[in-house]
């Protein structure tokens, strides 16, 4: 009887160091998956300010989108955490697509060469976020999956892993831009 019990002990820590193992696995994928994304994410946020000179010079009566978007900028971004960093882009894809649809109605700021570069240069960053935040949120989901299944439910809750943010987009986001509003 005395072996059956030290055996099924001797099974549940084995169970739990595994688990506890696979959660420091997943954990650090997820963190080097943002740390990806992260990179994309700070290159488009070094590209923001050169497109709202570009376009202010062009678009006296549309401030208020320029506004939002240096109102968005007003944290020094090495500074933030992860779940701020994802807001805060989250807000500043909402703007980037305002700015675009704006320069719909300045003929002379579409043909501007340093706003097509930018445009490009956006673009091209936003393509390489797209990759990276599927990659993340599946590295989330699985992440996050674990944490929520039992008995994982149990071990995550011990040694204190909560569930990570998925990068989303906003509702407004998922519109088709109207140009013209």
């Amino acid at each position: 009887m005395l072996y059956l019990i030290i055996i099924i002990i001797a099974l549940i820590i084995i169970y739990v160091l595994w688990q506890y193992n696979s959660f420091i696995k997943l954990n650090n994928m997820v963190k080097e998956a943002f740390s990806t994304m992260d990179v994309y994410l700070k290159k488009r946020w070094d590209l923001i300010p050169n497109l709202v000179e570009v376009v202010k010079g062009y678009t006296k009566y549309e401030s208020s989108v320029l506004e939002e978007i240096t109102n968005i900028r007003t944290e020094a971004y090495n500074n933030m955490q992860v779940n701020e960093k994802i807001q805060k882009n989250e807000l500043l894809t909402d703007s980037l697509s305002k700015i675009i649809g704006i320069s719909e109605n300045y003929p002379d700021l579409k043909a501007n060469e340093q706003f097509l570069n930018l445009s490009r240069d956006i673009t091209k960053v936003e393509d390489e976020i797209a990759n990276s935040r599927k990659y993340y949120n599946a590295v989330v989901k699985n992440f996050n999956t674990k944490i929520q299944a039992f008995p994982s439910n149990i071990i995550a809750s011990i040694f204190g892993y909560k569930e990570a943010k998925m990068f989303e987009i906003e509702k407004d986001e998922r519109k088709n831009i109207k140009i013209g509003e």
